[in-house]
């Protein structure tokens, strides 16, 4: 799975790194494997929601952070909707949210 983009998850573990370790997991597990559904990532991230048809939100660190990704199955593409903290994440609309850097 190609991720767009690992300079998001630096950007956010320089400003939180107690988050790092964890986000450096989440990475390379997604990179390292091909998925084909969200049922099949949900099912190797036990800490993890489908939202909608393309989207999943990852819990990080013990649920302290939160991840929203977007997936392209076709093309095997991982788009980083938003990471932060759970406070954050209680402000947005998962299903819509885009990043902004």
């Amino acid at each position: 799975m190609r991720i767009f983009s690992q300079s998001t998850l630096k950007q956010f573990w320089e400003k939180y790194p107690q988050a790092e370790n964890n986000l450096k997991n989440w990475y390379k597990k997604m990179k390292e494997k091909e998925y084909h559904s969200l049922l099949e990532i949900t099912r190797d991230f036990s800490k993890s929601d489908a939202v909608g048809s393309d989207r999943i939100v990852f819990n990080i660190k013990g649920n302290d952070y939160r991840l929203v990704a977007g997936f392209n199955f076709d093309f095997q593409f991982c788009f980083i909707k938003f990471v932060g903290t759970h406070e954050e994440y209680n402000k947005i609309d998962v299903k819509t949210i885009e990043f902004n850097s």
